[in-house]
């Protein structure tokens, strides 16, 4: 087993996204779920105001 990298993340998001972009026509729906979560966990972290 290898640690997960956020350049891992970050691959996996623009592979997702190309498929998407290539085949618009299929349900993408659990991509897209999955490309929220990577999204949140490659997101800088937000400062408390």
């Amino acid at each position: 087993m290898h640690t997960v990298t956020e350049g891992d993340r970050r691959r996996e998001i623009a592979t997702l996204l190309a498929q998407i972009q290539a085949h618009p026509e299929r349900d993408w729906t659990g991509a897209r779920r999955r490309l929220a979560t990577l999204n949140k966990l490659v997101a800088p972290a937000r400062k408390p105001h």
